[in-house]
């Protein structure tokens, strides 16, 4: 799951919790709300980590030698 994915989690959990009135007897729609929510920030947490590290990883610079036989 990428940057997206997570975001939306974010976006339809607050909807879910903030901004519906809705009552379902089986749902309890704000804690699927709150759920999405910490998913999609867990996600982005751990999505960011992993891309932070990838990055440092690939600017080891890149040392080129020359050898010369003598003959």
């Amino acid at each position: 799951m990428g940057i997206g994915g997570c975001i939306i989690l974010i976006v339809v959990g607050a909807i879910l919790t903030f901004a519906t009135d809705w009552k379902l007897e089986s749902v309890n729609l704000p804690l699927v709300g709150l759920i999405m929510m910490a998913v999609g920030a867990i996600g982005l947490a751990v999505y960011t980590s992993i891309y932070k590290r990838r990055r440092t990883a690939g600017a080891i610079p890149v040392v080129e030698e020359t050898r010369r036989d003598i003959l």
